[in-house]
């Protein structure tokens, strides 16, 4: 299968990591860092100018309306960067939803502000004990023209700063709603906790909150098939950022093995380090082709159910790996909290438990392969 980046792509890659790599610098990320918010603020309205997070969004909103293939580069090198951006939620868990699924008001009311840079949006897809988005525990019941929401949302990144978070809760009746909820609204509770990462995410609980009927997102006949969509895409989207992250990792794990000598040789000229390296490569090449199996999936408008749990479970198992293995061959400055290469592994970490860990992937995984044979297929 042929990846080969086209002139567009290599100019919005390129764009992209010119603008990260001079913003986002060691001293700059830990100043954020030291922030309540997790947030470059600066560097996001620099991207906005440069049209890049509205480069999947309609060109009728004012982006540049190139796929979700396009997203991921861009996520890629948000990852190089390991940079305090909400792009993954804001795009990918909620502009990209209300432009597949929402209303003709619902997409102009949200996707310009997203474009140029004063809107964030998030979403919640996980809930306590339910590795499940599309089977929503949190409760949804009619009321007029729009629903009450009762249930409690995990891990939900960004959320002081967005203007909607989008969820999804089993109706009352039957069907799965989704729904742009008001991070402000009356009975909505948010409690804050810090990540591996040091992002702060939040508890979203909701209790009696009103969603007005121009906040309901698509056709509760639908709900599941959108729970689907958005899954897919969320898995492949974490799977590009984790990319990013270890191709840095391994490149700064190359660079210091061959300067850090003993024994008057550098140490990468050791054969268990070059067995380590190795074996490090071949699981980031493993998340390569994974991840643009599925992303070119889905830029073509097709389902990737199977390819993006394959995709993410190489981006748990293999992050985890280069993370580790990155830190492993830098010694002891590894371990040193201020040096950039921890920063790096404290982000493999963090997406390698995001949205479902290795094992509970290729659990899925093999109830999949039981449920629709191998032989039955061929």
């Amino acid at each position: 299968m042929d990846f080969e980046l086209s002139e567009e792509q290599q100019s919005i890659r390129d764009l992209a990591r010119k603008i990260l790599e001079d913003r986002a610098t060691h001293e700059r990320l830990k100043e954020v860092e030291a922030g309540e918010e997790w947030f470059d603020r600066d560097l996001w309205k620099e991207l906005a100018k440069a049209n890049l997070i509205g480069t999947s969004i309609g060109e009728e909103y004012g982006g540049m309306g190139f796929g979700f293939f396009d997203t991921c580069l861009l996520l890629q090198e948000l990852g190089r960067a390991v940079a305090p951006l909400p792009l993954y939620p804001t795009l990918v868990l909620g502009a990209f939803p209300i432009a597949e699924f929402g209303n003709a008001e619902q997409k102009q009311r949200f996707l310009p502000g997203v474009v140029n840079g004063d809107w964030v949006l998030t979403g919640a897809l996980e809930e306590f004990g339910n590795a499940e988005p599309g089977r929503p525990v949190t409760e949804a019941r009619a009321q007029g023209d729009g629903f009450v929401l009762d249930g409690e949302k995990i891990n939900v990144s960004a959320v002081p700063q967005s203007e909607r978070v989008l969820l999804a809760a089993k109706v009352d009746g039957g069907g799965i709603g989704w729904f742009l909820v008001n991070p402000n609204a009356p009975g909505v509770e948010l409690i804050r906790q810090i990540t591996t990462r040091r992002e702060p995410v939040y508890s979203v609980r909701l209790s009696q909150v009103e969603v007005p009927a121009c906040d309901v997102l698509g056709d509760i006949a639908d709900g599941a098939a959108m729970a689907e969509w958005i899954t897919q895409r969320a898995m492949t989207a974490l799977c590009a950022i984790q990319l990013g992250v270890s191709e840095v990792a391994l490149h700064m794990t190359a660079r210091y093995t061959s300067d850090r000598k003993q024994f008057d040789r550098p140490i990468g000229s050791f054969q268990a380090v070059h067995q380590r390296a190795g074996d490090a490569y071949i699981q980031l090449e493993a998340m390569r082709l994974t991840l643009w199996h599925a992303a070119s999936l889905l830029d073509a408008g097709e389902s990737a159910g199977d390819e993006a749990m394959l995709a993410k479970y190489w981006a748990a198992e293999g992050g985890e790996f280069v993370g580790y293995a990155a830190q492993h061959l830098h010694g002891g400055i590894g371990l040193d909290v201020d040096y950039p290469v921890h920063r790096y592994y404290l982000w493999t970490r963090q997406i390698e438990l995001s949205l479902g860990s290795a094992p509970q992937l290729l659990e899925r995984i093999g109830q999949g392969l039981a449920e629709d044979p191998i032989d039955e297929v061929l």
